[in-house]
């Protein structure tokens, strides 16, 4: 355990040197706080207007925005330790391949973790002190629901950054990976389920629809954060599909953790599978 500490703390090390999380948290604060006041100016308000809508707005933001910044920050992870060296030289040490997988996604899922708090957190304690009549216990469980899942989304891309790093042999070919990987899950995904309910006329097999969502961590983030507000009934476009979907809430937050542990299993077997 304390060779996994010690790779987490040197990854937190180079993310604190490197300001990746003082830029996260940066970004996050300064969006959520503009969307918590100006996310209504389209419909001529301006303004905080109400929780869930604030909590909706965020969830699409953060829908683009943490796979992203997820696989920026992880997409280096192997095929950039063998380019500069130093993998050769850690594999030299008492570490297990699992080991250092692990220790990189602690320290990587640290640096999100708190970035999220610090960013997001910035916005409910603004909203929160600035905004009167607020309903403090409505926004602290709505923000900590919607860190937690923003974390986790965070956490799933990290493992996918993991996958492609142990599969590609070139920093640049693991990142286009991850740009594609990011395109497929944020952008594609929904527009192919689109196309499939344009083309079958709404009659390819309903029952199956819905779990389709489950195949994509994007969708179910959404779908979490989307549920349990009146937002939730005007979702558009295949989230809709969601209100069909047999499971409970619980069981979408399982889903988010399956995919993270799947996809770190997967790149753990890859890994081990790489000649370095």
């Amino acid at each position: 355990m304390n060779q996994i500490w010690n790779i987490a703390r040197k990854e937190l090390s180079d993310g604190l040197r490197n300001r990746w999380l003082l830029a996260i948290s940066l970004v996050f604060a300064l969006l959520a706080v503009g969307i918590a006041w100006f996310g209504a100016a389209a419909s001529g308000q301006v303004g905080f207007t109400s929780i869930p809508a604030t909590i909706a707005s965020l969830a699409s933001l953060a829908t683009f925005l943490m796979p992203l910044i997820a696989l920026m920050l992880a997409y280096d992870a192997i095929v950039g330790e063998e380019e500069g060296g130093t993998l050769m030289l850690l594999l030299t040490y008492p570490l297990g391949r699992g080991q250092i997988l692990l220790g990189k996604f602690f320290g990587h899922g640290l640096i999100l973790a708190l970035a999220t708090l610090i960013g997001f957190g910035c916005a409910a304690v603004a909203i929160g002190v600035l905004v009167e009549d607020v309903e403090l216990s409505l926004l602290m469980w709505a923000f900590g629901r919607f860190m937690i899942s923003s974390t986790l989304l965070g956490w799933v891309f990290l493992a996918l950054a993991y996958v492609l790093s142990s599969l590609a042999r070139e920093k640049s070919t693991a990142a286009g990976l991850a740009l594609g990987v990011w395109f497929v899950f944020v952008l594609v995904f929904d527009l192919a389920l689109l196309a499939v309910l344009v083309i079958s006329e709404g009659k390819f097999n309903p029952d199956l629809l819905p779990w389709l969502l489950l195949f994509n961590p994007t969708d179910i983030y959404r779908l979490i954060n989307l549920s349990g507000f009146e937002v939730g009934s005007s979702a558009v476009g295949v989230l809709t599909l969601g209100d069909d979907l047999p499971i409970s809430g619980w069981l979408l937050w399982a889903c988010l953790v399956v995919w993270v542990g799947v996809s770190l299993l997967l790149a753990y077997w890859l890994f081990r599978r790489r000649v370095v």
